[in-house]
């Protein structure tokens, strides 16, 4: 029996109320809400031991820096990466897509082709358009169908020797698809090619095996895993961390300074300009403990119940589509009410407490080729109810009724 009960004590947020209403929080792929384990974890680094690490011989100094250390070798045991090195801290999937994508500005050449999935986040297609216009490289789209799945037999017709790269998500945040990226990744390397997967939208409902995927660079986002914001990881295989060039300049990242040659640390150092987060990656740490402490299959289990009893009810409801119907998907549904604006929609929700996203989730492409302008998305986590999905069923009725 999943210990729902005991695992909403644990996020105080989830007591409070909104507009009067009890809140219902249902933008998990937003950003997930954060245990009082974590909390505890930040508050105790600012009350007992914050200090710069890595350079200081004072105990403070030392003790954060192996807390942080720590906190490395907690991502790479999660993730399952061969090495420590192998797991560069950032400020999110953002930055680490971006890190990447600057190396390979290095690498690549006019004619050179990069494949990109029709599914993807902005974060994971305007970087590689810049890196195109830099290098010359041609940008080729992996098309979807009208599930919200990748069209595989079109994936293997772009693949070709010209292929360095490709990039897709490992679960689309507009639609909830999984994709099947172990398929892609191995069918990509036989053309000699690289694979970077976008795992901030995966990270929170299942466990990424790096080695056992064979993925060249896998990223993720630490604030949808019961994480602060502004912290997460790029993993990278070694031989890959090692070609590319450091992609900021600054303290932490040299080996040796003078005016006439700088010399680059090791990894992962080497990517690691500046004073880091800190904090942030020592609550990183804290997540991952929490969340291996629940179980990810437990996890993933729950919140398939979830998903399944959400749809039937929603569906119920004359007049509403759900976008994304892949038989492989998460706990996200996508929809529309028929001739009502998704954004009305989530307006009257809130005032009832329930706290749901509106837009094109920046994935713009995908509500092109839907034709619509947006959706309401209603993402699911492990510490949501059934009970929630009724209210969230009510709440629906209610502003099909009132915008009708």
């Amino acid at each position: 029996m999943f210990p729902i009960n005991k695992i909403r004590k644990d996020f105080p947020i989830l007591s409070r109320k909104v507009h009067g209403k009890p809140l219902v929080y249902l933008d998990n792929g937003a950003t997930s809400q954060t245990p009082i384990q974590v909390i505890d974890v930040i508050v105790d680094y600012y009350s007992n031991y914050n200090a710069n690490i890595h350079r200081g011989v004072h105990t403070l100094s030392q003790e954060a820096t192996d807390k942080y250390e720590e906190a490395r070798h907690k991502i790479q045991a999660h993730f399952n990466a061969k090495h420590a090195h192998e797991i560069i801290m950032t400020s999110g999937t953002t930055e680490s897509i971006n890190l990447v994508a600057h190396g390979f500005a290095s690498l690549l050449k006019e004619g050179d082709e990069i494949i990109v999935s029709a599914l993807e986040h902005h974060s994971n297609i305007v970087p590689w358009q810049m890196l195109c216009e830099k290098t010359g490289a041609i940008l080729k789209v992996i098309p979807m169908n009208d599930a919200g799945e990748l069209v595989l037999e079109e994936f293997n017709k772009l693949l070709s020797e010209k292929t360095k790269l490709v990039f897709v998500n490992h679960i689309s945040n507009a639609l909830g698809t999984i994709n099947p990226i172990k398929e892609i990744i191995k069918k990509t390397h036989q053309v000699g090619a690289a694979v970077l997967v976008d795992g901030a939208q995966a990270c929170p409902h299942l466990k990424p095996d790096v080695q056992a995927l064979d993925v060249d660079f896998y990223v993720a986002s630490a604030h949808k895993m019961c994480g602060p914001t502004g912290v997460g990881m790029l993993y990278g295989k070694e031989a890959w961390l090692k070609k590319l060039p450091p992609y900021q300049g600054g303290g932490e990242m040299i080996a040796e300074v003078t005016f006439e040659k700088t010399t680059y640390a090791d990894l992962p150092h080497k990517f690691e300009a500046g004073t880091p987060n800190i904090c942030g990656g020592i609550a990183f740490g804290a997540a991952i403990d929490y969340l291996n402490a629940i179980g990810l299959d437990n996890i993933s289990k729950y919140e398939h119940e979830l998903l399944e009893y959400a749809t039937k009810k929603i569906l119920e409801i004359e007049g509403l589509k759900i976008y994304g119907t892949s038989k492989n998907k998460t706990s996200v549904i996508s929809f529309n009410l028929e001739g009502i604006h998704p954004y009305d929609v989530g307006t009257i929700l809130d005032k009832m407490g329930i706290a749901v996203r509106t837009g094109h989730h920046c994935t713009q492409p995908i509500m092109d080729f839907y034709k619509i302008p947006g959706t309401v998305r209603a993402s699911f986590a492990f510490y949501n109810t059934k009970e929630e999905v009724d209210v969230l069923v009510e709440g629906i009725k209610k502003a099909k009724m009132m915008l009708s």
